[in-house]
């Protein structure tokens, strides 16, 4: 346990706070987390409270933190207590503030605002993008399946997630690399003069894209943004920035950093790689198992009303973030759960979050993940990680390794 004083400019801890209660955990940012992220956010149900308070950082603030996939269920489902509002992590002018949309906007309204994208990414769109899906996933195995090796998080991990976004967005392939640079440095960077620096070329670029989907509509999600009318009516200016921003951020980096967690684990486990090669009809358990064990996200909210979670008293205005990855290792929920069981009975896991808001490309995600397992592994089923690698992760809100080098043949 930590004590309640802080330097550096880190916000004191509350007077409400029991000092028994506080854990610096240094959750995205911590030696111990970046050694091995996902075995450490198991392991936290073994060391800190289920509810404990997280003092801050100059990258964090600081912040109530739920261990239980019960709690975080109730957090993530009850806005009246447990508001979105300013939970959206990244820099903006106090004096020409905008919402992240639909993130920071509560039910009912915020229905109104998905209802403009989710015919991009339904189910039934989704079952009709497959098959580009899978021409483009072959498309980069193509690329390097003869060199016998790839850099997997450069070579396919990034470009056929990010790829299909893109499209989606009818935004350019060819800026990839700078979109993604951009996602980097807003989600990964732990430096605020960085953050706000991309912060304003990304502003540049999209208000940029704004005018001209305005000018010249087409059939891409940014343009159905433009031209949307939640409730009948045309958006402001900072609605449609705040809408287009949260969807253009969103899609860059956590299927990415999912592949390719879930990449790390495949080329360490050749046992239970040959078991999804060997049971191709179990392929959505192994999905959802997978998905379970490497969620990346985390999801915060901030106190309406004074509350009550297990005895612990919050105060109004106090943040309270669920820590969606430990919820998902809950013991409780999820027996013996650090092991990946294809055969675990199936309940709702929260790596795409719940509730109102929860993630609208959850379909989308897991048509790539099925795909980029299917169609890798049944073009190069037997590889591992190259000789001598390290694993490293990126700090951030995003847990995700930095390279995935692997080899074969």
């Amino acid at each position: 346990m930590a004590g309640t004083a802080q330097a550096g400019g880190v916000a004191p801890i509350p007077d409400h706070v029991p000092p028994e209660l506080v854990y610096d955990a240094r959750i995205t940012e911590g030696p111990e987390f970046l050694a091995a992220p996902h075995k450490y956010l198991a392991g936290l149900h073994h060391k800190a409270p289920p509810v404990f308070f997280s003092p801050g950082s100059s990258h964090m603030r600081p912040a109530w933190q739920l261990l239980k996939y019960e709690d975080a269920f109730f957090v993530l489902r009850h806005p009246e207590y447990f508001t979105s509002l300013g939970s959206g992590p990244f820099p903006r002018d106090p004096n020409d503030w905008w919402n992240i949309i639909p993130l920071e906007i509560e039910p009912p309204h915020h229905r109104k605002y998905r209802a403009i994208v989710d015919p991009l990414v339904s189910p039934k769109r989704v079952v009709e993008l497959e098959l580009s899906i899978r021409k483009l996933a072959n498309e980069l195995i193509d690329q390097f399946i003869d060199k016998g090796e790839c850099e997997f998080a450069k070579d396919f991990g990034r470009p056929l997630p990010v790829g299909v976004f893109l499209d989606i967005m009818s935004l350019p392939r060819s800026m990839m690399d700078e979109f993604v640079r951009w996602a980097m440095g807003l989600l990964h960077a732990q430096d605020h003069q960085v953050a706000q620096q991309v912060m304003g070329e990304v502003t540049q670029y999209l208000n940029a894209v704004i005018k001209d989907k305005a000018a010249q509509p087409d059939g891409g999600a940014v343009s159905a943004i433009v031209h949307g009318k939640p409730g009948g009516e045309p958006m402001s200016g900072r609605e449609i920035f705040g809408f287009v921003f949260f969807l253009f951020i969103a899609g860059l980096d956590t299927v990415f950093a999912t592949l390719n967690n879930i990449f790390v684990w495949l080329a360490e486990n050749p046992e239970r790689r040959q078991e999804i090669i060997d049971t191709p009809d179990n392929v959505n358990n192994v999905i959802e198992e997978l998905l379970r064990v490497f969620s990346v996200t985390f999801s915060g909210r901030t106190l309406t009303q004074d509350y009550e979670i297990r005895g612990v008293k919050m105060m109004k205005g106090d943040r309270v973030t669920s820590i969606l990855p430990s919820c998902n290792f809950d013991p409780d929920i999820f027996p013996n759960p650090t092991e990946v069981n294809f055969h675990r009975p199936r309940k709702p896991t929260l790596a795409f979050a719940g509730g109102a808001h929860s993630c609208m490309g959850a379909h989308l995600a897991r048509m790539e993940v099925k795909v980029c397992l299917q169609e890798f592994l049944r073009r190069i089923p037997n590889f591992g990680l190259k000789a001598g690698t390290k694993i490293e992760y990126w700090p951030g809100a995003v847990i995700g390794p930095k390279l995935v080098p692997l080899s074969w043949g």
